[in-house]
């Protein structure tokens, strides 16, 4: 998996919903569902019920954070 790959894969994936789960660090972790609203050279991001959050496509790299697409 590279980073291309994953801006690619959430590129096509905008608007669906995806299942995110967070490594926040010391065995700390949010999980949540969101929808992805937009994808940038570096981040992208994504709306949970009652705000919006960003990550880096390196946190996906590095698995700091795990999306599992939603079927629609």
């Amino acid at each position: 998996m590279t980073i291309s790959k994953i801006k690619e894969d959430l590129t096509e994936n905008l608007g669906n919903r995806v299942k995110i789960t967070f490594n926040v660090g010391r065995n700390k972790i949010e999980e949540f569902d969101a929808i992805i609203k937009e994808t940038y050279r570096f981040i992208f991001v994504v709306e949970t019920e009652n705000e919006n959050k960003s990550f880096s496509y390196s946190d996906v790299l590095t698995k700091t954070v795990q999306i599992q697409f939603k079927q629609q």
